[in-house]
């Protein structure tokens, strides 16, 4: 819950000047949904592409707040994410036990192929989970419901995100071969359903993404780019990653 009108144009502005030098990186921005058509109209015609960071599993109907896939498809968004940790942790999701919440997210997951919006599936382990070692356990929970529910191949409308939220917003983040194994994991789990699903599917890091750690991260096999949080609020920081990005 970042920006307003003068500060998007300043970042988007500082972020376009510099298209040119991570043109072979695939780029996607995701503001507040009140500023997709301020982002709409400054991206078109680009190589950047745009989203949002949430969506209802409904399609039309008496649920106040929500936005849904038709509402964005009128700003021609072509990503969404979603079971990001803070939806998870923060807000309507509050209370729910999480394997009700996996569920919602593969009903959202649902939804946005549904409408053509590539979903971009946050998963990842707490603070607790990860010292009692449940990394895998958890996220092996939301993709088998989600494939479950959706069948395998429903992924190659979609994208992954490792996101350990034991680093989101700590500065701390899992170094390159740790990440690395947890990429690995999920592909192997991908893999024992189809193959060519597993080896095409993008898988994204998102755990304190920075300019100076990025080029390593993106050097894993694994880890096809990643999905920054705070770093993607200065221009500069923000190219830089989309730099190393398309240099891997």
């Amino acid at each position: 819950m970042n920006g307003s009108s003068a500060s998007n144009k300043i970042l988007l502005d500082g972020i376009l000047a510099q298209a040119t030098t991570f043109d072979s990186a695939e780029v996607a921005l995701f503001p507040p949904a009140v500023y997709l058509q301020q982002v709409e109209q400054a991206l078109t015609g680009t190589s950047i592409a745009w989203g949002t960071q949430n969506l209802s599993q409904f399609m039309h109907g008496a649920y106040t707040g929500e936005i849904s896939a038709p509402m964005l498809n009128d700003f021609n968004c072509k990503h969404v994410l979603m079971g990001h940790s803070e939806r998870r942790c923060l807000y309507a999701e509050i209370g729910l036990d999480q394997l009700v919440l996996d569920y919602i997210i593969a009903e959202k997951y649902s939804m946005a192929v549904q409408e053509g919006i590539t979903p971009i599936i946050c998963i990842g382990e707490s603070p607790e989970e990860h010292a009692q070692g449940k990394t895998e356990e958890v996220v092996a929970r939301l993709l088998n419901i989600v494939i479950a529910k959706n069948g395998i191949r429903s992924l190659s409308q979609a994208v992954l995100a490792y996101e350990p939220v034991w680093a989101i917003g700590t500065g701390k983040s899992a170094t390159p071969e740790w990440a690395q194994d947890v990429h690995f994991f999920m592909r192997e789990l991908l893999r024992k359903h189809d193959v060519e699903i597993a080896e095409s599917t993008q898988i994204l890091y998102g755990g304190s993404v920075k300019g100076d750690n990025a080029a390593p991260l993106f050097s894993m096999p694994d880890i096809d780019g990643g999905l920054v949080g705070g770093a993607s609020l200065d221009a500069n920081e923000f190219v830089a990653i989309c730099q190393a990005a398309a240099s891997n």
